[in-house]
């Protein structure tokens, strides 16, 4: 049987996706004879249950000729087929670990983490103990058992020294529901970064692919062929203009690795403290032996990049109803925002 399969993600950390879903597409054969698509779909997906597959169903993210439709659709040659699930589980196994957790919210069907920075989310080369995925386990009530393959829990993840707001899935039905929410692109994701100079305008948008820098392969850049990477895009809004540097809100349309880090260093605005994209040099202002020491307090006051994923909203998997989640700045961002504003009242 001839098939067009497009995998659009991997859970390996270093990966170039943060939204964690795949999506197949299959042309059927002109022979295929009469048969139901949950079965025909457990034969052509590794791996996946039909539990699974009837969850994406259930969920409209199986489509044949872009409809919809139900579990017990009999395929036909030539049928166009698209489907979205969440990633699968690893084959690993872990020992849930107690950790301090801040739940935002949380039900029967998932719940809403405040994530720290300097916590990894999910377990992977040189983290195998201490990760986020670990913790829930334990929250999950799975601390009586002395170790247990990886389950799917994620929709999304953030980088290590990001903080903020991540959304968890207990169930097959959950995770399908927000996979499908992903890959549409109608999550809304709302950051809070601090970044190295002054905008023209107040309001932008930075549409650029995004692929593995071949010069350093943890940092993501812009290709010179426009044709390459992956599609990424990145709304921004200027909240306040600090002279040598501003804070923005950034909007997530796409979901790759260290989108709003490589954006905005490709558009010559790097987080300020990033380490990777070149934020933690002094890039504007004085240079000053005053002004050179303030910036290094203020670096040792936030020894991290400066990026806070602040809010989520989405549909519901169980009501159907928007939901929409915010938190506030952690201690270290607030600290360092309070810094600069003061200093720049000094101007």
């Amino acid at each position: 049987m001839q098939n067009r399969v497009e995998i659009n993600t991997d859970i390996a950390i270093d990966d170039d996706q943060e939204d964690l879903f795949e999506h197949y597409q299959f042309l059927v054969d002109k022979g295929q004879t009469p048969l139901r698509i949950d079965k025909f779909l457990m034969h052509k997906i590794q791996n996946a249950s039909r539990t699974k597959i009837q969850a994406a169903i259930k969920n409209n993210a199986v489509l044949v000729s872009k409809s919809s439709v139900k579990a017990n659709y009999k395929i036909k040659p030539l049928d166009n087929i698209s489907i979205v699930l969440p990633y699968p589980p690893r084959d690993t196994a872990i020992y849930p670990e107690k950790m301090d957790l801040n739940i935002t919210y949380e039900d029967d069907f998932m719940c809403i983490v405040n994530k720290s920075a300097n916590v990894v989310v999910h377990p992977g080369f040189n983290n195998y103990t201490g990760t986020l995925v670990h913790g829930l386990l334990y929250h999950f009530n799975k601390a009586t058992l002395p170790e247990i393959k990886v389950p799917a829990l994620l929709a999304h993840r953030i980088d290590k020294n990001t903080s903020g707001l991540l959304v968890i899935g207990k169930d097959e039905n959950t995770l399908a529901h927000l996979a499908k929410q992903f890959f549409d692109h109608s999550i809304q994701r709302k950051y809070l970064a601090i970044v190295w100079g002054n905008f023209e305008e107040n309001k932008g948008t930075i549409n650029a692919n995004l692929e593995r820098d071949p010069k350093d392969r943890k940092r993501r850049s812009v290709p010179k062929d426009a044709t390459l990477g992956k599609h990424a895009i990145t709304h921004y809004e200027v909240i306040a203009n600090y002279h040598f540097c501003s804070l923005i809100s950034c909007t997530l349309e796409t979901g790759r690795t260290h989108q709003i880090r490589a954006h905005m260093a490709h558009v010559g605005h790097p987080i300020f403290n990033d380490d990777v994209y070149g934020g933690d040099k002094i890039l504007k202002g004085s240079q000053h032996s005053k002004f050179k020491q303030f910036i290094l307090n203020c670096f040792q006051l936030m020894p991290r990049q400066a990026l806070h994923a602040k809010s989520l909203g989405f549909i519901h998997p169980k009501s159907k109803k928007n939901v929409y989640f915010e938190t506030e700045l952690p201690q270290d961002f607030s600290a360092l925002l309070s810094k600069i504003s003061e200093y720049a009242n000094h101007f």
